[in-house]
């Protein structure tokens, strides 16, 4: 799913030098391109690649929600190389000085790194196609043909993720200009980011940034710690430990109503906006705390009782198709909302174009100072031209050969098909790449799910599936890496770091990804029972996007009873609330809750929702108590919380690999009367 970051990084000092202070001869001290990309950023950007694929990887398949990254990436490449340049100094060797440009590269590296960890499905469209997924839904299910089915091969998944995941990078670089210079997107998160990174390469800003650095380290080993702990509680199989610690009681926790003791969890919501943690929180409290069980009260009236607690004809059917309806009502209104957005200001910005005053008015003081920045900024990120024709010659060379590969590796999809993706590919691209620009909001999934319907329904039931779940695949990699890049570039545009240096570097990002994120799914999947709905790892999306596909052809007979009003109900609920939203004041829809964050604990369960509630709590006591320690500091220790979380993994799955289980299973059960 799409995943909006609405966080903001104040910075005091100004992006750039005082006028006076900047010499005549400054361009000379920004490094040539090709001196911003090292060998050793390469290097930490390869390590922190891995370490956020694995963190992502295991939202992808636990709960679906995935927080920005971003500001970890460029901190913890800042921790890396100044550490390195400071150990090799003192042994007495002379070292190349770490820019902030050196620091632009690695993050965006690790970003278009970690980026393919989301966008190349493992949690989602090509989990779809798995057996596991297939025999979830039921063989006797309309549709759920035996035949499309696709188990995950590290080999393939290396070639797909290979022929699909570069086109975007190529689709939108001519318009670099257009969107960043001329229409002045603000890329939010790219701007943070931008205005972080500087603030590291001040002296100020340097020892902000290693007390931020010492919180994440300090909290890193707590969680990573604690986690070691909570395993040898967890016993065989998942009903042990303290990720099923009934703190609510043991009603409540029937319900999934309980406090698991997850660092990464309560790491999220201490990233993820107050209004996001709400949202889910009160999605859990009406599907588990009010609807579910009202509805399993019908169980022999609406649905038969005696099906299994999988069984989509059952309670299951309501949980999946009632959270699908939510989130495409949800994608839909704001799919809609972005592209006029976007339609206007175009028509406004041609506009303003076209009655530019003949005379300028002398600028001086603070618009002086701002006016040089920004020309230094236009002449730095326009220096290093990207020839158009290197441009278009490349996505025309890739989509040649994705066209003659992709019905290689998914024969359902055929070669016309893809290539008709291609053609309209670049103006989705531009789409979610301009809405992007204005509201920090990715749409790539809700682009994917269109494109998964239209092929789907296209293919038919011959095939129809996997072609549809393939197609799915191709858009969202477009648009995904599309909109990436021009945030990348936006960075890049701040802190005065050439274009081209942007461009490679994520070329190279995009590259280690198509490696490092198959390499690090397939350790999961070879440790842990990924997609079993009583499995930590249940890859919740995996089975909405099979079930996706299966309505593009098969359309509604099959749900249970009500459950299509239900659908309908939920659908026009979430076109409700974001309108709402939208037409209420700031102060006002602050509180109202976002559909889409709403959707995710329907079908997973509410306990994820309590330990995002946790960290959402501590932040705002935090803040209430220090807010500028909570602003300095709180995504630190987020930062450290996950990765803690996400770097036990490894020694985790090499235990479960050599079949060494926990000796200890702590389970809770009702006092019994003697």
């Amino acid at each position: 799913m799409g995943t909006e970051n609405s966080g903001t990084v104040e910075i005091s000092e100004p992006l750039l030098e005082e006028p006076s202070k900047i010499p005549e001869s400054d361009s000379e001290n920004i490094p040539d391109w090709k001196e911003q990309i090292t060998i050793r950023g390469l290097v930490v950007s390869a390590v922190l690649g891995t370490l956020f694929c694995i963190i992502t990887h295991k939202l992808n398949l636990t709960v679906g929600i995935i927080p920005s990254l971003n500001v970890a990436a460029g901190l913890l490449g800042f921790f890396f190389v100044k550490s390195w340049t400071g150990f090799m100094s003192q042994l007495g060797f002379s070292v190349k000085p770490f820019t902030k440009q050196e620091n632009t590269v690695i993050q965006t590296c690790v970003v278009a790194c970690y980026g393919l960890a989301f966008s190349g499905g493992f949690g989602s469209y090509l989990l779809a196609m798995d057996e596991k997924t297939y025999n979830l839904i039921g063989p006797d299910y309309p549709g759920n043909r035996a035949e499309d089915v696709k188990n995950p091969g590290l080999l393939w998944m290396m070639g797909f993720i290979f022929v699909v995941s570069f086109l975007g990078l190529f689709s939108l670089v001519p318009l670099r200009k257009v969107m960043v210079v001329g229409y002045k997107l603000t890329y939010p998160s790219g701007t943070a980011t931008a205005m972080l990174i500087n603030s590291f390469h001040t002296n100020t800003g340097a020892e902000l940034a290693r007390n931020q650095v010492g919180r994440l380290g300090k909290y890193l080993s707590i969680s990573f710690c604690w986690s070691c702990f909570k395993w040898f509680f967890s016993g065989i199989g998942d009903a042990c430990g303290f990720d099923n610690f009934p703190t609510l009681g043991l009603t409540l926790f029937k319900n999934t109503f309980y406090f698991d003791f997850s660092p990464t969890y309560v790491g999220c919501g201490l990233i993820c906006p107050h209004i996001v943690n709400c949202s889910v929180l009160f999605g859990a409290i009406i599907s588990w705390g009010i609807l579910w069980p009202l509805i399993s009260q019908r169980a022999g009236d609406w649905y038969p009782a005696d099906l299994g607690s999988n069984d989509f004809k059952g309670l299951y059917g309501y949980k999946v198709f009632i959270a699908i309806s939510l989130i495409l009502g949800d994608g839909l209104y704001n799919l809609i909302k972005i592209v006029s957005i976007s339609v206007m200001e175009i028509f406004r910005n041609s506009s303003m174009e076209n009655n530019i005053p003949l005379v300028m008015e002398v600028i001086g003081g603070e618009s002086s100072r701002l006016e040089l920045e920004k020309k230094k900024c236009d002449e730095v990120f326009l220096k290093d031209r990207i020839p158009f024709w290197f441009a278009g010659s490349g996505y025309v060379a890739l989509a040649a050969i994705s066209t003659a590969t992709m019905p290689i590796i998914f024969p359902p999809l055929k070669w016309y098909l893809v290539l008709c993706s291609y053609l309209i590919a670049p103006a989705l691209a531009f789409c979610n790449s301009y809405g992007t620009g204005l509201t920090d909001w990715s749409l790539a999934s809700t682009y994917g799910k269109i494109g998964l319907f239209i092929i789907a329904s296209l293919v038919g039931s011959n095939g129809g599936v996997i072609a549809g779940l393939a197609a799915c695949g191709v858009m969202m990699s477009i648009v995904s890496t599309a909109a990436d890049l021009m945030q990348d570039f936006k960075t890049g545009y701040l802190t005065l770091s050439s274009a081209k240096s942007m461009f490679v570097s994520q070329l190279v990002g995009t590259a280690m990804g198509c490696i490092i994120a198959p390499l690090t799914f397939w350790m999961y999947w070879n440790a842990f029972d990924i997609g079993s709905p009583d499995s930590p790892y249940k890859a919740p999306y995996a089975v909405i996007y099979r079930e996706m596909a299966i309505l593009g052809i098969e359309g509604f007979s099959e749900l249970p009873k009500h459950c299509l009003a239900f659908c309908c109900g939920f659908f026009v609920a979430a076109l409700a609330i974001n309108l709402l939203r939208d037409v209420t004041p700031v102060k006002v829809s602050q509180f109202i809750p976002i559909p889409m964050a709403m959707a995710v604990p329907f079908y997973i369960g509410a306990y994820f929702a309590i330990d995002m509630f946790v960290g959402t709590v501590i932040l705002f006591v935090w803040e209430k108590i220090n807010k500028k320690d909570a602003d300095d500091f709180a995504g630190a220790v987020a930062s450290g919380l996950i990765c803690g979380d996400g770097i036990w993994t490894i020694p985790s799955a090499i235990l479960s690999i050599f079949r060494i289980n926990p000796p200890i299973c702590m389970y809770f059960g009702p006092s019994v009367r003697t």
